[in-house]
């Protein structure tokens, strides 16, 4: 019984893994485009900031705690009072949502047309140098234009975490593709007008109305998707004075919100940071962020949508066991796959972000300038990736207050490590404060799952992580020597190094598993069923 659940998990998983697996690698087509039209400087640092503002309230009330919180109500309510019951306490909640957001992007975009207007102002630009440099007035330019994606995304990001309880993974996931599509769209046509300078600039304005608009269709497409699961928002007046659910979800929400504001605004320090730094920092990081997030993207939160969906119906019949037994499971695949992604992004990341972003307006000063992120990011790959699983029987056992506890911990020693790494190591001592700020969050979340009584199989996933670093070490040692012949041999005038990397990669892979196949791991059997059932 226990192999079946572990293969259903998988399972799941991996549908919604290859629905974002095409988003992903869209995405990597975008980093490509932008590396290559936007460049690593001014330019790329005003479009990274500007669109990390939406973006941090799509994490806070849109796949953050509002989602989050809503999978085990919509649950718990469907389980006792059925659908009809459910479409009345989702226009609660939909309505208050839509008057936030909107009152939000009001007051975000208003604030930044008022400090643009401030810091053209020469006794204010000569306190505040950075806020008049070009790199932020680009940003607060294109900010209002950007603002509305955020009303758009956290709906749709709130309408996923309903579908996901009508074990609706993969369409809502697809969703995601239209951003990738607009986006390479429209700097496709900047790439073969080769745009630069003043045009360049005026050119993020093309690039936040396509933004707009991909949001705006993907919501149309959610509120579909919605209506046809049965489970479409109904306006009631009655229920807005009987239901508890907006007390309920704000017991739920508000500790998560905390930590997710506090987590969203250590994010925007990092940022607001690397600006100091000088105008190659936030394109290092942000460039080399979106390549590191396909590995998370495409497995961890895959796995963790699917777990939290799971494990709040085994928490509402309070069967730790299965919970246990899920958790280790996962952790168990996550390592399997997520240590040989660090250890080839480590020893390979010159190549990788030679052949996604040299070229253009993306000089060899901006691929040096993501050096060390791209080594530190890299490392961090499991510990990004298995956060993702660790929270799910929190978010199912509704103990918000706990994750929040931890996070608060692990942000306030982030900033602190920035401080004090960033000026030594600039951006990569950025990058380096994130990974171990992570590793601490992993720590203290393992800590608090044992003190809860739910005892994980230590052994197996730390004989699972040590096997899968010694093989994935002795694969890329083997292949680091290899690569040059490859290169040389495999380079062509249209394709240029891209043949040698796809052969390194598929060589890389053969190594490993045929490694996991001699050493027996039992993740690659458990993989292979999965499959074989597909």
């Amino acid at each position: 019984m226990s192999s079946r659940r572990g293969h259903g998990i998988l399972k799941s998983s991996l549908g919604v893994s290859l629905a974002t697996l095409l988003s992903r690698l869209l995405g990597l087509v975008r980093v490509m485009l932008e590396a290559r039209v936007l460049g690593g400087d001014a330019v790329a640092s005003a479009w990274g900031l500007a669109f990390a503002i939406p973006n941090t309230f799509r994490r806070l009330l849109g796949e953050g705690a509002l989602g989050t919180a809503l999978i085990p109500l919509v649950s718990e309510t469907d389980e006792k009072a059925g659908p009809e019951q459910v479409r009345r306490e989702l226009g609660i909640v939909f309505s208050v949502l839509s008057l936030i957001l909107a009152l939000i992007v009001a007051v975000v975009a208003a604030g930044a047309i008022g400090l643009r207007e401030l810091a053209a102002e020469e006794e204010f630009a000569r306190w505040f140098p950075v806020l008049a440099s070009r790199r932020v007035q680009l940003a607060l330019s294109i900010l209002p234009l950007l603002m509305p994606y955020a009303f758009f995304i956290c709906l749709i990001g709130a309408i996923g975490a309903v579908l996901n309880t009508r074990k609706i993974f993969v369409l809502p996931a697809l969703g995601a593709l239209l951003l990738n599509f607009f986006l390479i769209g429209g700097l496709y046509a900047g790439f073969r007008r080769d745009v630069a300078g003043e045009s360049l600039a005026a050119f993020l304005e093309t690039l936040s109305y396509l933004v707009l608009l991909s949001g705006a269709i993907q919501l149309l497409l959610m509120l579909l998707l919605l209506w046809r699961a049965g489970r479409f928002p109904l306006l009631s007046w009655r229920a807005f004075r009987e239901s508890d659910i907006f007390g309920r979800l704000w017991r739920l929400v508000l500790p998560g919100m905390i930590g997710g504001a506090a987590l969203q605004i250590s994010f925007l320090i990092d940022r607001s940071l690397a600006i100091c730094l000088g105008p190659k920092a936030v394109p290092a990081l942000n460039y080399v962020d979106r390549i590191i997030d396909l590995p998370i993207g495409i497995y961890a939160i895959a796995l963790g949508s699917v777990l939290t969906a799971t494990m709040s119906r085994a928490a509402a019949r309070g069967d730790l066991a299965e919970i246990s037994h899920d958790l280790g499971f996962s952790l168990r695949h996550v390592y399997f796959l997520c240590v040989p992604m660090a250890v080839g992004v480590i020893f390979f990341w010159e190549p990788m972000l030679r052949i996604l972003c040299l070229g253009g307006n993306y000089t060899e000063e901006d691929l040096e300038a993501a050096r060390m992120v791209a080594i530190f990011y890299g490392a961090g790959i499991p510990a990004f990736c298995s956060i993702k699983v660790l929270l799910a029987p929190f978010n199912a056992r509704k103990m918000m207050t706990t994750t929040l506890r931890c996070s608060l911990i692990a942000i306030g020693c982030n900033v602190v490590l920035n401080l004090l790494l960033m000026w030594p190591l600039r951006q990569g001592g950025i990058a380096l404060a994130t990974v171990l700020s992570s590793m601490l969050n992993n720590t203290l979340l393992l800590r608090h799952l044992h003190n809860e009584g739910i005892p994980l199989d230590a052994r197996g996933i730390g004989r699972t992580f040590v096997r899968s670093l010694v093989l994935s070490l002795v694969a890329g040692f083997a292949l680091m020597w290899l690569y040059p012949v490859l290169r040389e041999h495999l380079t062509f005038r249209y394709v240029g190094e891209f043949p040698a990397f796809a052969l390194l990669g598929a060589l890389f892979a053969l190594l490993y598993f045929a490694g996991s196949r001699i050493f027996r791991s039992p993740e690659l059997p458990e993989l292979f069923a999965v499959l074989r059932r597909r």
